[in-house]
């Protein structure tokens, strides 16, 4: 079943109703990168789909990882830049299954993702994890 961690009041709702997130009011936790956090938004762990903020330190690098299944980011600031381009504030990139990149944020950033799968990673410390 799909959640937004640390918001307890949804445990009391029916299976059918809506989940409002109060975004500002959740932690940011770090993710296995060092340089870049992340707020959950909803996650289902079971299948892996997860919808995220993530926020980026100026010089933060995502080493090389596969998409398992189709990601999508929409960037709020700053901007994303890997081999194929730069995507700045206001754009959108979706990479299809398979796509391999590593992903670098020169000057910061501030994400919104969505992942139907965790990415596996290719190398550094996180080769062959599957992570968000």
């Amino acid at each position: 079943m799909a959640t937004t961690p640390n918001m307890p009041e949804h445990d009391k709702l029916d299976t059918l109703q809506s989940r409002f997130v109060q975004v500002d009011k959740l932690a940011w936790k770090p993710t296995p990168t060092p340089g870049i956090d992340m707020k959950i938004l909803m996650e289902e762990p079971e299948s892996g789909l997860l919808t995220a903020l993530f926020r980026w330190e100026p010089g933060t690098e995502l080493p090389l990882h596969e998409h398992v299944e189709v990601e999508q980011t929409y960037v709020l600031e700053g901007s994303i830049v890997d081999d194929e381009g730069e995507v700045l504030a206001g754009d959108y990139v979706w990479r299809p299954k398979g796509n391999r990149h590593i992903a670098r944020a020169p000057r910061g950033a501030l994400v919104l993702s969505f992942f139907l799968k965790p990415n596996r990673f290719l190398s550094g410390e996180l080769a062959g994890q599957e992570l968000k």
